[in-house]
């Protein structure tokens, strides 16, 4: 089991704690009564969805031995115009740095997405998740 707790400090403004200790703070923009501080909610849960995908991607390649000298992934959230506003689209696009072979890198990505993300698969079925990847040389 999992647990957080969520402490309004003052407006918009709450500060989320999970079991590890650590804290992330939330903020709505001025033009809700918010000081846009820090990140929005849906902000955060696009970004936990990034670091889970991410984890297990790096995991992959690294047990496969692949070379890779750093790590992206840019994505792209489409929400819905009524309320709740939730997600309807969602796609990512990997980026693997260094001599990383593509085959690898989009088994990685196979294997988070369908077997071991608990983001993902949490949000499948509720938005369509589509990816993309590349490879490219590192800097």
């Amino acid at each position: 089991m999992t647990n957080a707790t969520l402490t309004w400090i003052e407006d918009m403004q709450f500060v989320a704690q999970g079991d590890s200790g650590h804290a992330i703070l939330m903020d709505a923009g001025e033009s809700v009564g918010g000081h846009d501080t820090a990140a929005r909610p849906m902000e955060v849960f696009l970004m936990g969805l990034l670091g889970c995908t991410a984890m297990d991607v790096i995991s992959i390649l690294k047990k496969k031995r692949q070379p890779v000298q750093d790590f992206k992934i840019f994505a792209t959230g489409e929400r819905a115009e009524e309320h709740p506003h939730a997600y309807k689209k969602i796609h990512l696009e990997y980026v693997a740095y260094g001599d990383v072979d593509p085959a690898a890198l989009a088994r990685s990505i196979q294997l988070s997405e369908e077997k071991y993300c608990g983001a993902t698969a949490t949000v499948r079925g509720v938005a369509e998740i589509t990816s993309s990847y590349r490879v490219e040389k590192a800097a």
